[in-house]
């Protein structure tokens, strides 16, 4: 699940809307909402955020649809070319292990990388 998925389906559960019934409203398909949902879409349109903020009335907080959408890519490619060794290094363990980090060790190193902004 991405950011933005987890955050549609929130918005969804708390005002009781089925899966097809805010696709219908939408103008999408069930399936391609349930993919954005489980992750398996990567990031939506402008379009498709602006709708979801206008049909869920997020009007004084429509950056954060468009920041999750931003960090919902389902299948990111890290390009350390030009890098130091040690950030490839990283980025390769970092894709060799994120399968079996704990929910812990998550956001230990989310704490760590929102840190340094």
């Amino acid at each position: 699940m991405t950011p933005f998925g987890a955050r549609l389906r929130a918005l969804r559960e708390e005002k009781g809307i089925t899966l097809s019934g805010l696709a219908a409203a939408l103008q999408v398909s069930p399936a391609y909402l349930s993919a954005l949902e489980h992750g398996r879409r990567g990031r939506p349109s402008a379009g498709l955020i602006q709708q979801v903020n206008d049909y869920f009335g997020l009007w004084d907080n429509v950056e954060e649809l468009e920041r999750l959408a931003r960090l919902s890519h389902p299948r990111v490619v890290l390009d350390t070319a030009g890098l130091s060794p040690e950030a490839t290094e990283l980025a390769n363990r970092l894709a060799l292990r994120i399968r079996s980090l704990t929910p812990a060790r998550i956001a230990a190193l989310r704490a760590v990388l929102e840190g340094e902004e």
